[in-house]
């Protein structure tokens, strides 16, 4: 186990980072922001633990700012590079859920995010097993 990965002891601390991530996030999505909302919910991701509790939690606050992306485009525009691993690894846990818009959302990212990073971007996401979402 690497060292680099936190126990759940340093866990509280993490959902409580999360928290105030997502209190961010909702005020940057009610000024309309919403690439600087999917790059706040993106940044620190994945929490450097395997604690499922803070995984899950850091998804809601993803899937937030990834559901209330309108134009896809235009949000590429504006998205780092830097971005693009974490978030098709993002993408895919979306799409794991079932759950029709956001799988309907997620394939609309997914589809621009494949023409922009290429092909290696999915192998890089599906080939990490370290650093899951």
């Amino acid at each position: 186990m690497s060292d680099a990965f936190v126990g759940a002891d340093n866990a509280e601390a993490i959902i409580t980072r999360i928290e105030h991530k997502s209190r961010k996030i909702e005020s940057l999505l009610k000024q309309s922001k919403t690439v600087e909302a999917l790059k706040t919910a993106l940044e620190g991701s994945p929490p450097n633990t395997r604690d499922e509790r803070c995984k899950s939690a850091n998804w809601i606050v993803v899937h937030r700012a990834l559901m209330a992306i309108k134009d896809v485009d235009g949000m590429f525009s504006s998205l780092d590079p830097e971005y693009y691993d974490i978030l098709m690894k993002y993408l895919y846990r979306g799409l794991s859920t079932g759950d029709r818009p956001t799988c309907d959302q997620c394939l609309r990212i997914h589809e621009k995010l494949t023409e922009k990073a290429g092909l290696g971007c999915i192998l890089r996401a599906l080939a990490d097993t370290i650093n899951t979402v």
